[in-house]
């Protein structure tokens, strides 16, 4: 640890004015900024996570190059049947993805979510389609600037901070001039299921786009109406949809004839993320790039980067593979060898239908490893993460011994800061229990 972060996190835990009192402060100004997961406050730090410039721009240089990687394993699955089957969109999935977005670039949003390791850092997903918490850094930052350990550390260090939810809007906007929206100040509809637990975060966004001229809306999708040649939500015009509900829970329930699916096939609606992100978000993808079958599909670069911070990663499915240069069967392999891997789903979010082998019985594993052969799972190689040292308060301040969760926000490929999700459980997302504090980048 950097010695001024090791000093600063004592100053907190040796300040007496630290106590019940502002704890309650700190646990009620995060409902009002946002900061809940439904009613929970995500943020029980006093401090954001601190890195140095060089260390950022090492995982910011590598998350880059990792998107462009994606992108060209969705434009290979649109041409390649063999490739589209391991990647194992639904029938209705795939349709909508092969329909044109009107605009070039895979995700106008995402996210690659990353473990902190003694060797650096190891990309285990990417969220390609519905990436959340990108309003979070300027709230955090409004709640934990105020105690005065963080004043005087940013008085007396020269940093950065990101600004994610401006380049959020920046990234919608340059989509929509490239999709042929002309209106000089477009309105946005927010769209997810009406109830959603993140729907404190949409709050934020909104206000943030109002402020900037744009004026936007939260909406259902059953709010929106469709009349041959425009999206709205009720009377309300949409210009650029936000999207935020989960393609795979959409096309469930909606189908064909819904009013977005409608607008979306006539070219009638510029929508970020498209329904074509969902072939690189799904997890199948990580399968792609560690499979040494299609390193034709990468340069010199992409593949480097890869090998060094993408885990292996396979479909689940009776075959024979290469695991650290020898030729098995994969579920021999991953029968045997629990303690060194990870069962996912292709496609699900929060933590859910996720097994970790080190922590599974053999009893147990087995049945998930049956259930992951009956579904769409991967098997991932198991990454160790690197705990830290992070000032928390609960009754008290108290110095945790955590796991971090770093996770670059991308907007057009490029990285503005990122969703920093902490937790003494290997499973760290917020969804699961975990928290979030904010990110800060120490300039010397």
């Amino acid at each position: 640890m950097d010695d001024r972060v090791h000093k600063l996190d004592q100053q907190f835990l040796s300040d007496v004015t630290l106590g019940p009192l502002v704890f309650d402060t700190l646990r009620s100004a995060q409902q009002e900024l946002g900061l809940t997961y439904g009613n929970r406050p995500t943020c029980p730090f006093l401090r954001p996570y601190i890195l140095n410039r060089r260390e950022y721009n090492s995982i910011k240089h590598a998350a880059e190059v990792v998107a462009h990687a994606f992108e060209k394993v969705a434009d290979e699955a649109l041409r390649n049947r063999q490739l589209m089957d391991l990647l194992s969109p639904t029938p209705l999935e795939e349709e909508m993805a092969r329909i044109d977005p009107g605009y070039a670039r895979l995700c106008v949003t995402s996210r690659l979510d990353s473990y902190i390791t003694a060797q650096g850092f190891q990309f285990l997903e990417y969220n390609a389609e519905s990436p959340a918490g990108v309003g979070d850094q300027m709230q955090l930052e409004k709640l934990l600037f105020t105690l005065e350990p963080m004043r005087s550390f940013l008085a007396s260090h020269p940093h950065w901070l990101p600004q994610p939810h401006r380049a959020l809007l920046n990234s919608l906007l340059q989509a929509y001039r490239e999709w042929g929206g002309e209106i000089e100040k477009p309105q946005i509809a927010i769209v997810d299921w009406r109830g959603v637990p993140t729907g404190s975060e949409f709050r934020v966004l909104q206000e943030h786009f109002v402020e900037c001229g744009h004026p936007t809306v939260i909406a259902d999708p059953s709010d929106l109406v469709y009349d041959g040649d425009r999206l709205f939500c009720d009377e309300f015009r949409i210009d650029i949809l936000y999207k935020r509900v989960v393609i795979h829970e959409f096309l469930n329930k909606a189908q064909h004839d819904h009013p977005l699916t409608r607008a979306y096939r006539d070219g009638r609606v510029f929508m970020a993320n498209s329904f074509r992100t969902k072939l690189a978000h799904k997890k199948a993808g990580f399968a792609v790039l560690t499979d040494p079958s299609y390193d034709y599909l990468f340069d010199s670069l992409q593949r480097d980067v890869i090998r060094k911070h993408i885990p292996w990663t396979r479909l689940v499915r009776p075959s024979v593979t290469t695991f650290r240069g020898a030729e098995c069967d994969l579920l021999s392999l991953v029968r045997q060898h629990r303690e060194e891997f990870v069962l996912k789903p292709n496609d699900d979010y929060g933590g859910h239908g996720v097994f970790l082998g080190w922590e599974t019985s053999a009893e147990d594993w087995e049945l998930a490893l049956q259930n992951a052969i009956d579904k769409p799972y991967v098997v991932q190689e198991k990454v160790v993460g690197e705990k830290i040292n992070m000032p928390a308060y609960s009754d008290r301040v108290s110095l945790d011994e955590l796991y971090v969760d770093f996770d670059p926000f991308l907007f057009q490929n490029e990285v503005e800061g990122a969703l920093i999700r902490l937790s003494a459980s290997a499973l760290l997302n917020v969804t699961s229990g975990g928290g979030q504090t904010a990110l800060l980048v120490l300039e010397d």
